[in-house]
C-alpha cells in the first residue's frame, strides 16, 4: 500500500511529543497526535490501525488535514455547531408564562404533562414533546433573568427556574 510522505519539522515533532505527553486533550486529539508521529516515522498504515485501533479513514483525514492546513488544524477538533434549537425565545416565553399561570380546573399545580397538553393547543407548538417542555423549564442558572422579573400573580412567587426577562414575556397564554 502506497503512502503519501509526511515529514514533520523539528519544532512540529517537539509539539506533537509534548501534546502526547500531557493529559489535557480528548481521545480523538491524542489519536491524531499518535497518527502524525507514526506517519512521520514511516510506520505503515496497517500497523498504525492495529496498534491504535483506528480506521484507515482516520489516518487519511489526519494526514490530509496536516498537509492542507498544518499541524494545529490536524490535531484539534473543529467546533461542532450541534442541532439548531427547535423552539426559540417566544415559545420558551409562552411555556414559562403558562407555567406561571393558574393550573387548569381539577389540578392543584402544573405538571409537565399538563403543560405539554396546554402548550400543544397553540399552533406553533403542536408537535412539542414532554421532554422539550421539561428542558425549557429547567434552564441552567446563567440563563436566568436577574432583573425585570415578571410575576403573573402578585401573591404567587415564581421559582428561579421559571423566570424570564420582562421584554420577552408579553402575553400570558
Amino acid at each position: 500500500m502506497r503512502q503519501t510522505e509526511l515529514s514533520l519539522s523539528k519544532s512540529e515533532r517537539k509539539l506533537v511529543e509534548s501534546f502526547r505527553s500531557k493529559g489535557e486533550h480528548m481521545a480523538r486529539e491524542f489519536n491524531r497526535a499518535h497518527i502524525l508521529s507514526a506517519l512521520d516515522r514511516k510506520i505503515p498504515e496497517a500497523q498504525i490501525m492495529a496498534v491504535l485501533g483506528v480506521g484507515r479513514t482516520a489516518i487519511w483525514r489526519t494526514r490530509a488535514a496536516y498537509l492542507e492546513c498544518g499541524l494545529e488544524y490536524a490535531l484539534r477538533d473543529v467546533e461542532r455547531p450541534g442541532q439548531p434549537k427547535r423552539y426559540g425565545a417566544p415559545e420558551e416565553a409562552q411555556v414559562t408564562a403558562l407555567a406561571c399561570s393558574s393550573p387548569p380546573q381539577g389540578a392543584k399545580r402544573w405538571t409537565v404533562d399538563l403543560l405539554t397538553q396546554a402548550a400543544r393547543r397553540h399552533p406553533q407548538m403542536r408537535q412539542i414533546s414532554r421532554e422539550s417542555i421539561r428542558r425549557l423549564l429547567k434552564k441552567p442558572p446563567q440563563t436566568l433573568a436577574q432583573a425585570d422579573v415578571v410575576h403573573w400573580q402578585p401573591d404567587r412567587r415564581v421559582s428561579k427556574a421559571h423566570v424570564r426577562c420582562a421584554g420577552i414575556v408579553r402575553t400570558a397564554l
